[in-house]
């Protein structure tokens, strides 16, 4: 039996105006999710359990079956393992984004605005010229800054606090950042951190260049999601099935690495909405030779969820389904084995908020052995409509693996 898991992230939303008042997987030309969703089990799964904050390490360990209430530990020590890091037990790994904030270093930090979590998709190798320059500027021993994936980096910190409660990002865009800064007790060199980070990133040769393009300048770093080194049960074990791991996405990648999956990484694969959808269907197909489960993830949606852009999130389903689902299906088709085809983001990032919301998100699951009457189309309302409720995500693969 082969199994394909889809997992646009983030693609679930509600009503736009932008989009005639409907949601871009309303708007979207997706034909491929469609058909199958008209032959499928679908319903509605929440991923994120209540009082847990809708990230994408909760959901998409729920999605692989890991309660997320026992395994969340947080986004970063996931990162570093993908990264291959070395964790000591006392290290605590953090996020760091490379960001956007209004004004410049001679500016009061606390007054500055956050424009852009991304630092207008920023490009591996101009954060990495940004990353050499804070290590250099701010060198500590019991603590180093590791390039990661366009405004995607990683501190490891000896003894930081790997408790301490940070602002994401891209929950506050266009608002100043003073109120969401750590400013609480133990907070303080994580704060001093940031703000000498300003100062050092502002007016460095990579931000003159990109300000001269009429690029916006990622002029802060930011710390967000600490966590001490994680430890999954094996997948395998678990579940009995080969398994692959796509995705461009560190996070997703050290998801994979920790429960002893494969993992693949698909040259001009992004995270953003330019990135190479075809790339990785070419990658599942060569990795359902020899694997029973391919588990691919695609960060397009979220990413234009975060940028406020209705008409590419729409687009990147569109490209989702055309150049990812539709050549994966067909190779499934044709394989020779039995096999069963689950689609779902794993959480909701409306375009009005620009940020991740507790929604359930729709799923469909198609056998082709045992087909059913499913919806018109896959969209939240059509899926909400069948009375499948899941109110726990981690349950959700028994229902495709039995």
């Amino acid at each position: 039996m082969k199994y394909l898991i889809l997992i646009p992230d983030g693609m679930a939303d509600r009503p736009h105006p932008a989009l005639d008042n409907r949601t871009p997987m309303e708007a979207a030309n997706k034909p491929t999710m469609d058909m199958l969703a008209a032959k499928a089990f679908c319903g509605t799964v929440s991923n994120v359990p209540e009082g847990m904050v809708p990230e994408s390490d909760t959901a998409n360990l729920a999605i692989l079956s890991y309660d997320p209430k026992t395994y969340s530990k947080g986004r970063s020590p996931l990162e570093a393992m993908s990264m291959g890091l070395t964790m000591s037990p006392t290290d605590t790994a953090l996020r760091c984004n490379i960001v956007t904030l209004s004004g410049d270093a001679s500016e009061d930090y606390a007054t500055r605005t956050m424009i852009d979590h991304s630092s207008g998709d920023i490009t591996t190798e101009e954060a990495d010229e940004l990353v050499k320059a804070l290590n250099e500027a701010l060198p500590m021993d019991e603590r180093h800054l590791y390039t990661g994936v366009s405004y995607r980096h990683c501190l490891i910190w000896d003894g930081a606090n790997d408790k301490f409660n940070f602002m994401r990002p891209h929950d506050i865009l266009g608002r100043v950042i003073g109120e969401y800064l750590p400013t609480a007790e133990g907070g303080e060199e994580f704060l001093r951190f940031m703000e000498e980070g300003a100062k050092v990133l502002d007016k460095h040769p990579i931000n003159e260049a990109r300000r001269a393009r009429g690029l916006r300048p990622a002029n802060s770093p930011w710390l967000w999601s600490p966590g001490r080194k994680p430890a999954l049960p094996n997948f395998k074990e678990k579940w009995g099935v080969d398994t692959t791991v796509i995705s461009a996405v560190d996070l997703i990648k050290g998801i994979g690495i920790c429960a002893g999956c494969d993992v693949v990484n698909v040259p001009g694969a992004t995270g953003n909405y330019n990135t190479n959808y075809r790339g990785k269907a070419d990658a599942a197909i060569e990795a359902f030779r020899d694997h029973d489960l391919v588990y691919i993830h695609v960060e397009a949606p979220d990413e234009c969820g975060h940028q406020g852009n209705a008409e590419e999130k729409t687009s990147s389903i569109e490209l989702i389904d055309k150049y990812i689902l539709s050549p994966v299906y067909e190779y499934l088709k044709i394989c020779g084995e039995d096999y069963k085809i689950m689609v779902l983001p794993d959480h909701p990032t409306p375009i009005e908020i620009r940020t991740h919301s507790m929604e359930p998100v729709p799923f469909f699951i198609y056998d082709p052995a045992n087909e059913q009457d499913g919806v018109k189309t896959y969209t939240e309302a059509e899926c909400g409509k069948t009375g499948t409720y899941i109110s726990d995500g981690s349950t959700l693969l028994t229902h495709l693996i039995k």
